[in-house]
């Protein structure tokens, strides 16, 4: 693999994207931020992703991840960003604006093919369950390798709400829990996720990840876990990733 692709990560407050080395799951210049229009309509968005591909005067297939299930192009739901998208094929849209192949995908999805092919999950064989903590939590699932899409742990209920309600990171910052109790809440999902699906690893991402230190001896679980690798690239890396391989 020796080529380059664009990615570009589309969050609820700031859209990023820069070119990838697929050789390697680098980026090739420092990337390119752009506050996420408010509303974040389909239009205004892209109008923003437009913009950044331009900033590199790049030509080529572009991958963009959304905090949203996305299937065949078509976008379902819409956490963080404006509800104008759900339903809409997100997919021609930006094709028609860009003038060139776009894949659209999850974002958690995106940072765990990142993870598979360069980082934490390289070369795991079984099931693998990567999870973002953050404002949500966004979730990936890959079974040797391959990825099963739209898995939305985050969105099961659990102790009667979301399940991110109760272990997000947004959360624990909320009720200002400490790492012991909201790793103690991170467990208790954690453990539920292993009684349904008996995964083989877990890898834990978002900006919690660097801090996993501060955490790890309250996550009393059978699976092995480990901390992301990608860090704040994962997105675009794994955006680019797709862009290659749809």
């Amino acid at each position: 693999m020796d080529r380059i692709a664009l990615g570009i990560d589309i969050g609820g407050s700031g859209i990023k994207g820069a070119p990838v080395d697929l050789a390697l799951g680098t980026l090739t210049e420092e990337r390119v931020r752009i506050d996420t229009p408010q509303p974040s309509t389909p239009d205004a968005v892209a109008d923003v992703v437009s913009e950044i591909v331009t900033a590199f005067s790049y030509e080529g297939p572009v991958g963009c991840a959304m905090p949203s299930v996305v299937q065949h192009g078509v976008v379902t739901t819409a956490a963080n960003i404006d509800d104008g998208w759900i339903g809409l094929d997100g997919r021609e849209l930006l094709e028609r604006r860009l003038k060139a192949p776009v894949t659209l995908l999850n974002d958690a999805d995106a940072a765990g093919m990142a993870e598979v092919t360069y980082g934490a999950a390289r070369n795991v064989p079984g099931l693998v369950c990567l999870l973002t903590f953050g404002t949500g939590i966004g979730s990936a699932v890959f079974f040797d390798g391959v990825l099963v899409p739209n898995s939305e742990f985050g969105h099961l209920e659990f102790k009667g709400m979301d399940a991110e309600d109760y272990a997000s990171a947004r959360t624990r910052k909320e009720e200002d829990l400490s790492w012991a109790d909201w790793g103690g809440r991170v467990a208790e999902f954690l453990r539920h996720l292993e009684r349904v699906m008996s995964p083989d690893l877990f890898i834990i991402g978002g900006g919690v990840s660097r801090k996993l230190d501060s955490f790890r001896e309250f996550l009393e679980v059978a699976t092995p876990i480990v901390p992301a690798r990608l860090r704040n690239s994962a997105g675009i890396v794994g955006a680019a990733l797709a862009a290659i391989a749809d």
